[in-house]
């Protein structure tokens, strides 16, 4: 099964964190990409820009609106993502609970549906 671990946490900068707080964060997340990596499981990192370079499109009523700025009103921010493809939701599971990010925010694990890849769309079923 294929996962994308959705990172969300306070949003700071990094004048905020300081510099050996960040120098730590960036290498415990390195730390935790080359494990994922080395397992075989990795499928894609990013690291997200800040939520005020969001912008957010909705239609519910048929009419396009386009929002400067995240749709959740909430203290922590979607701040990056990890696309893993493992066994089933117990490995997913273990491998949110070592991404450094759990001790602070916390890590929406969701199931992916489809993708689209090599210009067409691939279903992903239980395996």
């Amino acid at each position: 099964m294929r996962y994308s671990l959705l990172l969300h946490y306070p949003e700071m900068t990094a004048d905020d964190l300081g510099p050996e707080a960040l120098a730590e964060g960036m290498r415990e997340f390195d730390d935790y990409a080359k494990a994922l990596e080395a397992a075989g499981v990795l499928r894609s990192a990013e690291v997200l820009q800040p939520s005020s370079a969001t912008t957010t499109v909705t239609a519910a009523d048929g009419r396009l609106r386009v929002q400067d700025g995240p749709f959740a009103d909430t203290k922590e921010q979607l701040g990056g993502t990890f696309v893993i493809e493992v066994a089933d939701l117990d490995e997913a599971i273990a491998w949110a609970g070592k991404a450094p990010v759990v001790a602070w925010g916390a890590i929406e694990i969701r199931p992916t549906a489809t993708r689209f890849h090599d210009g067409a769309w691939t279903a992903f079923a239980d395996r």
